[in-house]
């Protein structure tokens, strides 16, 4: 009887290599590095590594080109602006204030729209269709616009930066909690709760908002991209905040005439917007693929 070799043929279940852009969305090394380099240390190690007073500037010194250019000193690294301000101290202090807006606006309008969608889906009925619509009317609002009125009238500041961005941000978290709340409250641990005698608060708080975490954690972390472009743009367009601010919005705003002569002032805080909102979604990529089982061999 002859020998028949079989071969072993390949799982069709079996993950896919990890290759190119699913790499790069498997593994967050990468987006954490970037994280790490463009946003965390400067924005907390601002005053020990700028090597300059980002508010600080010499007409003698305006507009020197970065150092690997002709006309370019190690003096100042990345250049300097228009004013004469370092350009790299700029970018440093940029991230502190980048991040700072960030977490304010995402803390404040998490909590807002998480608390507010979670008693809609958790009570429904009139309290969900008061909800939804104030949601609705959230979504619906120009930013732009908004921000504009704003800033007319309280001023540019920080605090009409946050008005702003919470305004916006607050309905996303409440439509996501409230439509995990829908689900959550059906099932049968919920249910045992209440025969136990557990109050509506006390079933919110213990029983379905833990369940809710990694959700918004992975919401909060797209987010955070989503409010630095955001700022960016508002402080581009003069509602954001104050022209003095070393904001990387409004450092692409002071470049924006001389982005034939004087490349740097623009490109680099440009650049450094880029990089940190892309790491910072290839990081909401990984943690979603993360936490839900299913995606993590798509």
């Amino acid at each position: 009887m002859a020998d028949i070799t079989t071969q072993a043929l390949p799982s069709e279940t079996s993950p896919r290599p990890t290759t190119g852009w699913r790499a790069l969305r498997r593994y967050p090394l990468f987006p954490l590095a970037i994280l790490v380099f463009f946003l965390v240390i400067p924005a907390v190690f601002a005053p020990l590594v700028a090597p300059f007073d980002p508010y600080q500037g010499s007409l003698r010194a305006r507009l020197i080109p970065p150092f690997w250019q002709e006309g370019g000193t190690t003096e100042h690294l990345l250049g300097t602006d228009k004013l004469g301000r370092d350009m790299l101290s700029r970018v440093i202090y940029g991230a502190r204030v980048s991040i700072t807006v960030s977490m304010i606006a995402i803390i404040v309008s998490g909590i807002i729209g998480a608390g507010l969608g979670l008693v809609s889906g958790y009570f429904g009925g009139r309290t969900d269709s008061v909800v939804m619509r104030l949601v609705d009317i959230s979504l619906s609002l120009p930013t732009i616009l908004l921000a504009l009125v704003l800033s007319a009238a309280l001023g540019p500041s920080f605090a009409t930066v946050l008005i702003v961005i919470s305004v916006l941000l607050w309905a996303r978290y409440a439509r996501l909690v409230r439509a995990e709340t829908l689900a959550i409250k059906e099932l049968d641990f919920i249910a045992r709760a209440r025969v136990a005698g557990a109050s509506h608060m006390r079933i919110m708080l213990v029983y379905i908002l833990p369940n809710l975490v990694n959700s918004l954690v992975v919401l909060a972390t797209l987010q955070v991209g989503y409010v630095i472009l955001l700022e960016s743009t508002l402080s581009f367009l003069g509602a954001g905040l104050p022209r003095a601010e070393p904001a990387w919005g409004l450092m692409v705003a002071d470049g924006r005439e001389l982005i034939v002569t004087a490349w740097w002032v623009s490109m680099l805080p440009g650049i450094a917007i880029m990089l940190t909102v892309l790491s910072l979604n290839l990081l909401g990529d990984w943690l979603r693929d993360h936490f839900d089982p299913k995606l993590k061999n798509l």
